[in-house]
């Protein structure tokens, strides 16, 4: 109830967009300045208050953060072909944007797709962005499972504002299905 009463406000704020589909109500961000919105309020958040990286921690958003990979690095990793990138957002998400050469594996079916992951090859997992949870998740599943992974520094939605390539649609050739 907490969370749709914020989502109600700030759709009042006209700062979300809804699509009703059913019963279920689908909300987005309005704009890009939305989002460039939120990311530079997350800025302020981490530099002025001591107490968001403590409560990420306890989240477990830091859990795979000691080692992660920067844009640039990532980029010249892809192009070099050696580094398989994960993006494990729904799979809705991944057609609508994603990184060239990202494979589309959702959270939930990563453990079903390991064996199809070559285990020699370190993987970098992305999802919607450093408060995102999906990514240090599929990050800690694979290392449990001995495969070397790092996350994104940041999210997809860091990655487009930065200008970086990127690909838009299912691309089925780089899915797990």
């Amino acid at each position: 109830t907490t969370t749709s009463a914020h989502l109600q406000v700030m759709r009042h704020a006209r700062l979300v967009e809804t699509r009703r589909d059913g019963t279920r109500i689908f909300y987005r961000a309005a704009s890009e300045e939305v989002c460039e919105f939120l990311s530079a309020l997350n800025a302020v958040a981490h530099a002025r208050l001591t107490e968001v990286d403590h409560t990420l921690r306890s989240f477990g958003a830091g859990a795979a953060a000691t080692e992660r990979v920067n844009r640039d690095e990532l980029l010249a990793r892809v192009e070099a072909g050696d580094v398989v990138v994960l993006d494990v957002r729904p799979a809705v998400e991944y057609s609508a944007g994603h990184l060239p050469g990202a494979r589309s594996v959702p959270l939930e079916r990563l453990e079903a797709c390991l064996e199809e992951l070559d285990p020699g090859v370190e993987i970098v997992a992305y999802c919607r962005g450093p408060l995102c949870l999906l990514a240090p998740e599929a990050v800690a599943l694979l290392r449990s499972r001995g495969r070397r992974a790092r996350c994104l520094e940041d999210g997809f939605p860091e990655w487009r504002r930065a200008g970086y390539p990127v690909a838009v649609g299912s691309g089925t050739a780089n899915e797990f299905d």
